[in-house]
């Protein structure tokens, strides 16, 4: 069995939720399982072990389990990126579309210095907006976004579009 294949088959997926239509990925028998989740961080850490990471930048909430791993492979920080109102701290924050309104996720201020490196993860890409307003706020307090990576992509809900010029990664397509 593939590394690949391994973790599609720790990928539960769950028909109608949180909407009717909606096939939603659940990742929780793969983080329950070891061997998968250390094979999950080593594959969203592999692209960039040769390239200068800073920071690691988690996305809310889930990209919170694997930032911190993929950062320590890499030997750089991490840094979460959280929805408005979450962070304790002075923050930045950076408003984004979603298909029934708006949302903010935000950082704390001195989470970027000017001229970081700084990688993006999250465990799965839809539309892309969250993702895109995260670059939007990195790259306003400084930070050079060396890519985005994730554990999943919904290919056809085509988020990297709303990622144009940026480097996008993904370990699973569907």
């Amino acid at each position: 069995m593939t590394p690949i294949q391994l973790l599609e088959q720790k990928i539960r997926e769950i028909p109608d939720f949180p909407e009717p239509g909606v096939v939603f990925k659940d990742i929780t028998p793969l983080l329950q399982d070891p061997r998968s989740l250390d094979l999950a961080c080593d594959l969203l850490a592999a692209p960039y072990r040769e390239r200068h990471v800073d920071l690691v930048v988690g996305i809310e909430s889930r990209g919170f389990l694997f930032g911190p791993a993929v950062a320590r492979q890499l030997g750089a920080g991490f840094a979460p990126a959280r929805k408005l109102g979450k962070l304790p701290w002075q923050t930045v924050s950076e408003r984004y579309e979603l298909e029934y309104g708006t949302s903010e996720i935000e950082m704390h201020r001195d989470a970027i210095s000017p001229d970081q490196q700084v990688l993006v993860v999250d465990d799965l890409i839809a539309t892309g907006g969250t993702a895109a307003a995260t670059v939007k706020l990195i790259r306003r307090m400084g930070g050079h976004v060396v890519a985005t990576c994730f554990l999943i992509e919904l290919s056809y809900l085509e988020g990297r579009k709303a990622l144009a010029g940026v480097e996008v990664e993904a370990v699973l397509t569907y």
